[in-house]
């Protein structure tokens, strides 16, 4: 997968890797998505019983790992068929995220402002530029930089960029993503409807150890970025508009 800076400079695309499963299952990251620290976090967050939506692996690799242009998460995931915002996204950093290496960007208190219009540019989607900019002149951004092991929790409305990875060293990190089960889609989509999460105590992940995904059987519905739609059903909103 490819991307373009997040400032909307022009020039050459810069790689980003990308990995995307819809089942938490039994490895050492479906612990980590099933662990009561996490789980029990996000339910709180959210006010009730949460499902897992999905988990992904963000790879941005030293002097290669690309950016992401400001948006929401519930900019995409409400052509899902999501009714109402209420998700939240559990960020786990795996490398040290510095703003040398791209760390996270977070607009202060911008999941108070509702959900703003996005828009397809190339295979990114990104909130209005002029709301955005907007935004930046009244709430002020932060770069959140953190350590091997520490979580974000963030809301589905939340505000959130990165820059390119200019530095020598990687920055990956683990997303997890809950709806709330209340908040069950009301039609079909690459991700799933609500399905019951079965949670561990914080000591399942220690007690997988190293168990990848080659060793399991469980089937995590692994998500094909051409079977991804959350993002390109705008370019067919915008073909039908014009």
């Amino acid at each position: 997968m490819t991307t373009t800076p997040s400032d909307g400079t022009t020039g050459a695309a810069i790689l980003f890797r990308l990995s995307l499963w819809n089942h938490p299952g039994d490895t050492i990251y479906g612990m980590f998505a099933r662990c009561e620290s996490i789980v029990n976090s996000a339910e709180r967050i959210l006010d009730g019983e949460v499902y897992h939506y999905h988990s992904k692996m963000i790879m941005k690799d030293a002097k290669t790992g690309g950016a992401w242009a400001w948006h929401q998460d519930y900019g995409y995931w409400y052509q899902n068929g999501v009714l109402s915002p209420d998700l939240c996204s559990a960020s786990i950093a795996v490398d040290p995220a510095t703003r040398e290496n791209g760390c996270l960007q977070v607009i202060e208190g911008s999941h108070l402002l509702g959900r703003v219009d996005h828009v397809l540019t190339g295979d990114q989607a990104g909130a209005d530029k002029e709301r955005v900019a907007a935004i930046l002149e009244r709430s002020p951004f932060v770069y959140v930089e953190m350590d091997p092991g520490d979580v974000l929790f963030f809301h589905s409305n939340l505000l959130h960029a990165s820059a390119e990875n200019s530095s020598d060293k990687p920055r990956w990190s683990m997303i997890c993503c809950y709806n709330a089960a209340r908040n069950n889609p009301y039609k079909e989509s690459h991700h799933p409807r609500y399905t019951p999460l079965h949670k561990v105590p914080d000591s399942a992940i220690l007690e997988a150890g190293l168990k990848r995904f080659a060793d399991s059987t469980e089937d995590v519905a692994w998500l094909e970025d051409k079977k991804d739609q959350s993002a390109r059903s705008l370019e067919h909103q915008a073909t039908k508009h014009s």
